[in-house]
């Protein structure tokens, strides 16, 4: 170990209460369903304090998502470890004044309602960078704060078939099929959260926030990578290839005797080694098949062939042949035997925590490490409104009383604890 990992290591030992490297950022989280939930729970991860904000009586919508344990749904805790929830009706007058207090001492903000939602209230982001200049304000939008498409209704689907991503998804010759992963959502909130963090940096030279617009049409676009050049190049439409690569062969998942197995020849040198664990070596040898270009123009000689041997020998057998010559190769995992596999284990992405209402339970763990310094334990995501009363005293100065008042006339909710 390195001299600097020691001394992070030191420091980790006597502050083992470090929250991460985000830790004293107050967000407050106005989000709902995927993209938003997704990008403030990253922000949480990494040690920001997250105030979800939710609506009276239902919350956020996924709350009502089945199926339920105890009342609680699957979707919703997969999105919001870490958080604590305020109920507050942002309609009425007081509940608006209600977000404008915190404003005046939060870091961030973000939302994702449609374009225009929050300006109609009167809690835009110029109005609310009036209270706090420092606030950095992220807006996560289908199609964006611009342009033809703006204030348009998106979801995950609708963003895939509008970036070509569905196109490109499905067996070969088949018709376009959406992602299993929901990678537009998904999008919108990673580099949400990525365009928070560079507002956050610029802040702390210039001491001023910035509004940052963060859509799930261009995220999800600009994942497209190498497909988009090969359109470019080419002037084609990429098509789909299963679990095939387009210039990569072999690259896909092959039958087993009891399941599938992938095996990823992504460079030259793993296919004469292949060839030998396979026991093809006729082909290892033809100076034909030596390099990518060559072996995909012969994928439907390749991999058929492929395909006829690892038939012959179950998943567990060929990892361990696959392993001894060391090709990239994975067995195909159900998400259950994914989650159980003892890598995620090692790496600490299945971890318990202690739910108000449901007590143990198990979350994904942080998908950021920061080796030498050890975070504080995650914490359990919030049922509604279980911390209103708490931050109303603490950050806003409200007296018992008119807590009491907001709840009974519905401005907070009136299941609030007291």
């Amino acid at each position: 170990m390195d001299q600097p990992m020691q001394q992070a290591g030191a420091v980790a030992d006597k502050a083992t209460d470090w929250k991460g490297p985000l830790a004293g950022l107050r967000v407050l989280d106005l989000t709902r369903v995927l993209a938003g939930p997704l990008a403030t729970q990253f922000l949480a991860d990494l040690g920001a304090e997250v105030l979800k904000l939710e609506a009276p009586g239902r919350g956020d919508e996924t709350r009502g998502f089945a199926p339920f344990l105890e009342g609680e749904s699957h979707y919703f805790l997969a999105l919001n470890r870490g958080k604590r929830s305020l109920v507050v009706d942002l309609r009425e007058p007081e509940g608006a004044e209600i977000l404008r207090g915190l404003v005046a001492g939060a870091d961030v903000l973000i939302e994702n309602f449609r374009p225009g939602v929050m300006e109609r209230l009167g809690l835009g982001a110029e109005a609310l960078m009036a209270i706090n200049p420092r606030l950095i304000y992220c807006a996560i939008s289908g199609f964006g704060l611009t342009g033809p498409l703006a204030g348009a209704p998106s979801f995950d689907i609708v963003t895939q078939a509008m970036t070509g991503v569905m196109s490109v998804n499905g067996a070969m010759g088949g018709p376009p099929v959406k992602l299993g992963l929901p990678i537009g959502d998904m999008s919108g909130g990673i580099f949400g959260a990525l365009g928070i963090l560079a507002a956050l940096h610029e802040r702390s030279a210039t001491g001023r926030g910035r509004l940052v617009d963060a859509s799930l049409y261009d995220g999800t676009m600009s994942l497209l990578g190498y497909l988009s050049q090969l359109a470019f190049i080419t002037g084609q439409n990429p098509q789909p290839m299963g679990s095939a690569h387009p210039s990569v062969v072999p690259y896909d998942s092959f039958p087993a005797a009891d399941g599938a197995i992938v095996i990823a020849c992504l460079a030259d040198h793993f296919w004469p080694r292949l060839c030998e664990a396979l026991g093809c070596q006729d082909l290892g040898g033809d100076p034909g098949l030596a390099t990518m270009a060559q072996r995909r123009e012969r994928r439907d000689e390749i991999e058929p062939r492929i395909a006829a041997i690892t038939r012959t020998r179950n998943v567990a057998e060929w990892q361990r042949i696959l392993e001894a010559h060391d090709i990239p190769h994975a067995p195909v995992l159900g998400v259950r035997e994914a989650l159980a596999h003892p890598h995620a284990k090692a790496r600490d992405m299945l971890v318990e925590v202690q739910h108000e209402r449901l007590g143990a339970m198990h979350v994904l763990g942080r998908p950021l490490k920061f080796p030498g310094s050890s975070q504080a334990p995650l914490v359990a995501p919030p049922v509604l409104g279980q911390h209103t009363a708490d931050i109303l005293r603490r950050e806003l100065n409200y007296s018992d009383e008119k807590i009491q008042d907001l709840s009974e006339r519905g401005v907070i909710d009136r299941g609030t604890r007291k």
